[in-house]
């Protein structure tokens, strides 16, 4: 219907508003080639602000090496964009590459991000909420000069008639042009451009917008690499261990899923601010030396909840279920809460609720809540639990809005300001870097103070459970350093804050009792390295679920239980 809509009226082929008198018609080769140049060029500011940081290339030959890779970048989109180059496709699919490349290049320029299957992924589960937080007037700027301006100046030039057969011939000859010349390019500046893309392999995400393409077929052919339709069963002969048996009270074992806090900003791992007081307080446990299994939500989360491991689940072919579905089949009753846009996946199949959207005074305002929201309403939640499994033991996971940006001034209420002048801009970019500091340190400020009432919670429920609490980012942050924000660089090339990561133990007087782990003994490997590779072992160690599954050298609670 579409294609009849544009054959009938003419609207992909006729020039928006009145074309100058006297104008003659632009070859449709010529715009093509002129769109390739401009999206070579000025939508690859990012790429061409790398080339200009790399010592080796501040020369004569690094900056020829500069123009070949712009003409091999310019003849590559040239050569997609002649595949389209038909009277009711040409406009259209140039429009969706400037639009691409703007939007592409500015949140490579502003928050020094690069564009891979995984960013691409997180752009598709962005939510409304979150939208909103990367909406800003250089964002639209940005969109204005490198995509709608020369949009319309693209839309008012008419499109001549030519016959099915001539297109297709120049088609054809724009195509073959357009690969003799990348093949030239090629072999001529082969030597350098191979050596420089091994050497800095962050340059080939930030070719734009051929990244995001990339990206999208990626993502577009992973049906094909992983088998979606068959979910593998996990620990089939999970069961609860002896502690069970006779136990005076069931564990109550609360796992917080952190958001974006990154370890170094931890006043309880040694930072020089005061921004964890309620952890040190309570005697709390954090290990200083973990790492991520990736730089996102969507790469983490579903990693740190499988038995596989980092590399084996990058690598699987078939989906598994996770660590709550085993504790789940031991027994236990789990229940997950969401103040996130989500869990990955993760809860699925698992007994899960998302924290209300309404306004609540000092809670919950403009559809988001604090983290306390998920304390709210606790004990009716596990009460509205089965009696057979709660009888047994709970586990809740609570997953935290904690320090999401770019707007991290809206994650922490007005009472944890505590250090400012605090930016209060989502463009981080327009701050200087010790107010984005701030207001990230704020975050911090408030996930302790969260914690600290989770605490609090937990110790008025030992009377009926013996309690503990877990608390694990899911990735870190970049905050300005070389030019970087945010997260979701590949992991190959991401700076260590994206991937080093909190993992704070909590353990009341009876579940130390219960499991023989010790605080005094956790603090003797506080700098010991561990992975999210050691987050389904860990718990499943320290609920005493007996599975083959299990494995204990990658219990990390293990050495101090004295299993």
């Amino acid at each position: 219907m579409g294609l009849k809509l544009f054959r009938t009226t003419g609207f992909a082929t006729l020039p928006v508003g009145a074309a100058p008198t006297g104008q003659s018609a632009v070859r449709p080769s010529v715009l093509l080639v002129l769109a390739s140049i401009w999206i070579a060029t000025a939508c690859n500011l990012a790429l061409w602000r790398e080339f200009t940081r790399l010592p080796e290339l501040a020369n004569t030959r690094g900056a020829l090496f500069a123009v070949a890779l712009g003409v091999v970048i310019a003849a590559t989109t040239c050569a997609l964009l002649s595949l389209f180059a038909w009277r009711w496709t040409m406009k259209p699919v140039i429009s969706l590459f400037l639009l691409a490349a703007a939007f592409g290049g500015y949140f490579m320029m502003a928050y020094g991000v690069v564009i891979d299957p995984t960013m691409m992924v997180n752009v598709l589960q962005t939510d409304p909420r979150e939208t909103r937080d990367l909406l800003n007037w250089r964002l639209a700027l940005s969109v204005l000069l490198l995509a709608v301006l020369p949009m319309l100046w693209l839309w008012r030039q008419p499109m001549p008639r030519v016959g099915v057969f001539k297109r297709l011939f120049w088609n054809a000859a724009l195509f073959i042009a357009s690969c003799v010349v990348l093949a030239a390019t090629l072999a001529i500046s082969y030597k350098d451009i191979s050596s420089v893309m091994r050497s800095h392999t962050q340059l080939r995400y930030l070719i734009n917008p051929l990244n995001s393409f990339y990206a999208l077929g990626v993502i577009a052919a992973k049906p094909w690499q992983l088998n979606t339709k068959v979910l593998l069963p996990v620990g089939e002969d999970a069961r609860l261990g002896a502690r069970y048996a006779g136990q005076p009270k069931p564990p109550l074992l609360l796992l917080v899923l952190g958001e974006t806090a990154r370890s170094g900003n931890f006043g309880i791992n040694g930072y020089a601010r005061p921004t964890t007081p309620q952890l040190a307080r309570a005697n709390a446990v954090s290990l200083r030396n973990v790492w991520s299994c990736g730089t996102s939500t969507a790469a983490s989360v579903p990693c740190m909840f499988s038995h596989l491991g980092r590399e084996a689940f990058e690598a699987r072919r078939n989906n598994y279920e996770n660590a709550l579905e085993v504790l789940e089949r031991s027994g236990l009753a789990v229940l997950w809460i969401n103040n996130q846009t989500g869990c990955k996946g993760v809860c699925e199949r698992t007994p899960n609720v998302t924290t209300p959207r309404a306004d609540l005074p000092g809670l919950c305002a403009g559809g988001e809540c604090f983290d306390e929201i998920m304390l709210k309403d606790l004990n009716a939640r596990i009460a509205a639990m089965p009696a057979e499994r709660r009888a047994r033991g709970v586990v809740l996971v609570m997953h935290q809005m904690g320090s999401h940006g770019p707007a991290y001034y809206k994650r922490s209420p007005p009472a944890f300001k505590a250090f400012m002048p605090e930016c209060t801009s989502n463009a981080l970019q327009a701050c200087p870097q010790e107010q984005v500091v701030n207001a990230y340190d704020n975050t911090i400020l408030y996930t302790d103070h969260f914690l600290g009432l989770a605490i609090n919670w937990l110790q008025v429920q030992e009377p009926q459970f013996a309690t503990a609490m877990l608390y694990v980012s899911d990735h870190g942050e970049s905050l300005g350093e070389n030019n970087l924000y945010l997260h979701g660089l590949p992991y190959a090339i991401a700076p260590d804050v994206q991937k080093r990561v909190p993992w704070i133990t909590w353990l009341s007087a009876s579940f130390e009792q219960r499991t023989g782990v010790r605080a005094a003994c956790l603090k003797q490997q506080l700098d010991t390295r561990y992975s999210h590779d050691n987050y389904f072992h860990s718990v499943l160690g320290l609920l005493d679920v007996q599975t083959l599954i299990y494995q204990r050298s990658l219990d990390l609670y293990a050495p101090c239980a004295g299993r």
